[in-house]
């Protein structure tokens, strides 16, 4: 179970359990931060913990916020960075700031929670100012459920924005106007989304992919592995880490749609089946394609898709040797060099050594940028 779905089974159980439960949102970063916004940590009234925003660095003086809302205080927004006075007494060392909203949750969230801990897409908005102030609205399977009990207009607008940001894995802050207007910046809403996890479809039953799929499922992938040759595609090492289907490229993309979350890894060296995989590919959003192969493979398979009407900008979306320069030998090497070049493509990184970089080290608001439309279009991705 992941750190968010494990958090959210806490705040149903606690608050099913009678408890009173403040939550301290990570709703926006400046510069660098430990964890990403959307983060959440649980302050129940007997003392309990559970999950963290910013990895340690000010949850005491957190917990000291949601015990005064616990007292009666009302909800607020905190900020904490390393130019407040406050910063060295709270530990935030990163060389960022954080804004943290304390609320208290109440009982009829504990669906849209439950929701979360099933592993369902779910989208929290979580108002932040005004009088309503921590007031929650969840858009579930396209079904919209609580509000913030003001304009109705905001509630559509929000529901609408947040299915959007679903949609795209994004989590974030949205502004509207005193009305719900989509037009305005007086109103704030927190929009936190929980997706579906990322597809994988790697084609080629390989040792490359077994060792691949082990690592990308840890990563929160969901890992397919297609290949049509029986003996191959059917043996033991890719179970749990893996589905397998006994498919050719054709049929395994009519039955995986793919998104600008999702990527898809070519790892066969025979063109009748490593073309029409790339070709597949490229007919989909996929926000990564990678090919395995020698430079000399790379550059023929790119001549023979060329003459098959591939356009060199399409080419440009395939990532062919993939992976990381690393030095990489083993199965399990050029996983890591692999699935470390999809983590930088989608954080729109070089893959560079931190030691010789001078920005931010955590990136904001993870991408894929690869176009899968043609020259300027592009598509939105998480």
């Amino acid at each position: 179970m992941t750190t968010a779905r494990r958090t959210a089974a806490t705040a149903s159980e606690w608050l099913r359990d009678g408890r009173r439960v403040v939550a301290a949102l990570l709703v926006e970063i400046e510069g660098s931060a430990p964890l990403e916004a959307g983060a959440l940590m649980l302050i129940a009234d007997d003392g309990a913990i559970e999950g963290s925003i910013t990895g340690g660095c000010v949850e005491t003086a957190v917990v000291g916020e949601a015990q005064a809302v616990l007292a009666g205080g009302p909800a607020r927004t905190v900020r904490y960075g390393i130019s407040d006075e406050l910063a060295g007494s709270v530990g935030l060392t990163c060389g960022g700031g954080v804004q943290i909203f304390v609320h208290e949750l109440f009982g009829e969230q504990t669906e849209a929670f439950d929701a979360v801990a099933a592993g369902r897409p779910v989208a929290i908005a979580t108002l932040l100012d005004g009088p309503q102030a921590g007031r929650k609205l969840a858009v579930i399977d396209r079904t919209v459920l609580g509000g913030f009990g003001g304009p109705e207009l905001l509630d559509h607008s929000v529901a609408r924005d947040a299915e959007g940001m679903l949609a795209q894995g994004h989590t974030g802050v949205r502004r509207y106007g005193p009305d719900g207007a989509a037009l305005g910046a007086e109103v704030a809403v927190h929009v936190s989304s929980f997706a579906p996890p990322p597809k994988m479809l790697i084609f080629g039953a390989v040792d490359f992919s077994a060792a691949l799929a082990r690592l990308a499922s840890e990563l929160g992938y969901e890992v397919t592995i297609a290949d049509p040759r029986r003996p191959f595609i059917e043996t033991p090492r890719f179970q749990g880490a893996a589905t397998t289907v006994r498919a050719w490229p054709e049929e395994a993309f009519e039955r995986i749609r793919l998104g600008p979350r999702d990527a898809v890894l070519v790892f066969t060296h025979d063109p009748k089946f490593d073309q029409p995989a790339l070709i597949g590919a490229l007919a989909t959003e996929a926000g990564y394609i990678g090919a395995l192969g020698s430079r000399k493979t790379t550059a023929d398979r790119a001549r023979r898709l060329g003459e098959c009407g591939v356009e060199a900008w399409e080419l440009d979306r395939i990532h062919a040797p993939c992976g990381l320069d690393i030095g990489a030998a083993t199965p399990e090497e050029v996983a890591v060099s692999v699935l470390a070049e999809i983590v930088a493509v989608r954080s729109d990184r070089g893959g560079e050594p931190l030691k010789g970089g001078s920005g931010a080290i955590h990136p904001r608001g993870s991408r894929f940028l690869k176009s899968a439309g043609k020259p300027g279009g592009g598509v939105p991705a998480a």
